[in-house]
């Protein structure tokens, strides 16, 4: 069952589960035109949580440590190593 709730900000919004992210505010904090907003929002709050802001930085890990972060799901490898291999790096070899 949905429950109505309000952010800091001022936001109102329905959510069914615990999370206290509104959905309003991650959208605003959405990065426009860089690597991660190709991801999810829990799959970028994860990267940034370790942070991982440019692709250079998403090279020092390899694949089994980036799916190791809550958040990251196996569709977003693909799109990781597009962005890597777009600017001629790839994730570290394990």
């Amino acid at each position: 069952m949905k429950q109505l709730r309000t952010c800091e900000n001022g936001h109102h919004y329905y959510k069914s589960s615990d999370c206290p992210v509104c959905p309003v505010c991650e959208a605003a904090r959405k990065p426009a035109g860089n690597f991660l907003s190709q991801l999810s929002a829990p799959a970028r709050r994860a990267m940034e949580s370790k942070g991982i802001r440019k692709p250079e930085q998403l090279a020092g890990y390899s694949e089994k440590e980036i799916l190791a972060l809550h958040g990251i799901g196996k569709t977003s490898i693909p799109k990781l190593s597009k962005a890597l291999k777009a600017v001629g790096l790839s994730f570290k070899k394990e």
